[in-house]
């Protein structure tokens, strides 16, 4: 059917006249924010649907297989049995900043009996261009984002492979890229007789690289040569791929700007939301401007706002020790082992508010738990791709525990970084549902995750790192922000005018503030922005160096079996062999910072929420509570005079694990 009106559909339910042309920011009549959702339709039937059609009296096609949802409000068609083509894509669910997802399914196409996969979350903009392929905008990249997109592709080539979709890499119209951020546009399964490798993937750069900047390109000639002609190990190329994406890197100068508050709402009775930095924060800590934090507590009065805290200054106290260590290397930290430090430091987190509820014997709802979304910007020194020292390889990791979200905006577009943990994403990630149908569910937005709820060796934690190298800006924030797509629906407004200067850090965060408790209001608020700036005109900062912290811990030993997480994620007590390092109890005093909102009347008022969870607490102890002996072993190998010296301050029953000699 060739449509004569370009309309959309108002998602509100309760609105009397919801027509209204396509390309309006607002419905007309309740000023409800119109959703124009873009969709890639897969398959060589819907290459042939024209522009102007309209499928399914729903579907406006703009352009060849590139579709608008012009009745967003209402579920896709899926059906009850999910054919086998969408498993691989729900199974990546994680990876969703880089690949789309199944929306729905049309079918019946003039008599054809095939079902049109619909993709959502792809790389279209929002006014349904699809964004350039890596080829097209390879020329046109600087030296460090050329690297960085190739190093992304290596990022995928596994967990595609192990799925049997490593060809989606192959493929140069498939290979879009949103600014620093290749993403596809759709999965291609290998053929069953081609057995695709390192060496295929090589080939497939050979084109590219040989027009790199010239400051990479015989770096980028080097890698690609082993790829192409040697059995090179995938481990061999990922440390040569970041080198060369690091030092490219650290040509860049960065500032960083950063503020952060949080806000009672206009309901709730006590604000169990907590967040690093905030208005109390001493302008000369060193941490300012390399952590950024939110937590959103539960547990009602005395429960959620405690463990929130508790989250805070343990992640502080773990992040200072870290980065003193880093900042002493004379050799690059791989990712890999800087990762492994944060996800053991969550740990440690998450067992410390454990041991708080086990010991005021909460049970159930009474448990005190906690969000998490923190990012740290780890200042190593490298040397550059042109032969100067550099203090700073513009790295920046970023985990989260929850729903508290991350953003990366810039003047041109929106980023979620991170993945919600919550009962829509568990159904989608266990290939149960698509993502459009699970939220349907009445408990959709219940939390799977969160620190403290369960002993740390259940959880299921992913950290991201990512290089900034690019103006822009770094959004935390509480679901007290983030629902009902206040970011997405707003970010023009109030990011854009940091980026142009015509705004502080500051007076933003505010602004967001303000603007969560107009639109949404229902729950405390928390924001923490960091403007990156990378622009020529500013130097490279000198990273100062960070106060030593000792920490203190004592252990305490819960004799708790550990239960098998099931796909439901129930509660899991602790293993005999973790026990005893990760029971830990720092006792630490949260009367250091006042508390976050000034008035906290008695009433116990629960938040109507989900499940939560807290992380951290010290240096080494972030490596000997989080379980992990290869991150130990690794610490010790890189500093062991620094190892062992830590190791000297900590308990006697602590010390023992420590390893000594070499």
């Amino acid at each position: 059917m060739i449509s004569t009106q370009l309309i959309i559909y108002c998602i509100n339910p309760r609105c009397n006249s919801p027509i209204n042309p396509i390309g309006d920011s607002v419905c007309a009549t309740c000023q409800t924010p119109l959703v124009h959702r873009y969709l890639w339709a897969t398959g060589s039937l819907s290459a042939k649907i024209s522009p102007g059609m309209r499928v399914a009296q729903r579907y406006e096609v703009i352009s060849p297989q590139v579709w608008l949802d012009t009745q967003p409000g209402l579920p896709p068609d899926v059906p009850e049995e999910l054919p086998t083509e969408v498993i691989s894509y729900l199974r990546l669910y994680q990876e969703r900043l880089h690949l789309p997802q199944p929306y729905g399914f049309v079918s019946n196409l003039e008599g054809d009996t095939t079902d049109m996969l619909l993709l959502e979350n792809v790389p279209i903009d929002e006014r349904g261009n699809i964004y350039p392929t890596i080829v097209e905008a390879w020329e046109q990249a600087t030296a460090v984002r050329q690297v960085y997109w190739l190093w992304q592709i290596l990022q995928l080539w596994t967990p595609l492979s192990e799925l049997g979709l490593s060809r989606s890499l192959l493929v140069v119209k498939n290979l879009r890229v949103q600014g620093w951020c290749v993403r596809l546009l759709e999965l291609y399964q290998t053929p069953a007789d081609k057995k695709l490798s390192l060496r295929n993937l090589g080939e497939f750069w050979r084109f590219w690289v040989a027009s790199a900047k010239a400051s990479v390109a015989n770096g980028l000639q080097k890698i690609v040569q082993q790829m192409c002609e040697t059995e090179v190990e995938l481990e061999t190329i990922n440390i040569q791929l970041n080198n060369l994406l690091l030092a490219s890197a650290a040509e860049l100068p960065l500032v960083l700007k950063v503020a952060g508050s949080t806000d009672i709402g206009q309901i709730m009775a006590q604000n169990e939301d907590a967040c690093y930095p905030n208005a109390l924060s001493d302008l000369d800590e060193p941490l300012l401007h390399h952590l950024s934090i939110v937590c959103d507590g539960i547990g009602g009065h005395e429960g959620g706002e405690v463990a929130s805290r508790l989250a805070v200054q343990s992640v502080k106290l773990q992040i200072r020790a870290l980065l003193k260590e880093v900042t002493e290397q004379t050799v690059l930290v791989p990712p890999e082992l800087l990762q492994e430090q944060l996800e053991a430091s969550l740990r440690v987190v998450n067992n410390l508010i454990c041991t708080r509820n086990n010991e005021q014997k909460r049970q159930g709802k009474e448990r005190m738990a906690t969000t998490i979304v923190m990012a740290v910007q780890v200042p190593q020194r490298v040397q550059t791709s042109t032969g100067w020292q550099s203090n700073n390889t513009h790295e920046l990791y970023l985990a989260n525990i929850g729903d508290s979200r991350a953003y990366w905006i810039t003047r041109n577009y929106c980023q979620l970084l991170t993945v919600d943990d919550d009962v829509a994403t568990r159904e989608v990630r266990f290939a149960k549902s698509l993502y459009r149908k699970a939220l349907l569910r009445v408990d959709a937005s219940a939390l799977t995750q969160a620190l403290g709820t369960r002993d740390a060796e259940s959880m299921r934690l992913k950290l991201q790192r990512f290089i900034v190298e690019e103006d822009g800006i770094l959004l935390l924030c509480s679901d007290g922000l983030s629902d009902n797509n206040l970011v997405e629906q707003s970010w023009q407004d109030y990011a854009i005018p940091v980026l142009t200067g015509e705004l502080t850090v500051e007076d933003a965060v505010g602004n967001w503030i303000d603007l969560a408790n107009e639109k949404n209001g229902h729950d405390n608020i928390s924001v923490v922005l960091t403007y990156c700036r990378v622009s020529p005109e500013y130097l490279v900062p000198v990273t100062p160096v960070l106060p030593e912290e000792i920490i203190e811990a004592e252990i305490q030993k819960e004799p708790e079996e550990l239960q098998k997480q099931e796909e439901l994620e129930e509660p899991i007590s602790f293993t005999e062999s973790s026990q005893a390092l990760l029971d830990l109890d720092l006792d630490l005093d949260l009367s250091e910072e006042p508390p976050l909102s000034f008035e906290i009347p008695p009433t116990l008022i629960t938040k109507p929420k989900r499940g939560k969870r807290l992380v951290m607490v010290g240096g080494v102890l972030a490596l000997l509570v989080g379980g992990t002996t290869l991150g130990l072993f690794a610490w010790w190998q890189i500093n062991p005079q620094g190892f062992q010296q830590m190791c000297r301050q900590l308990p006697q029953r602590v010390q023992q694990v420590c390893p000594t000699g070499k």
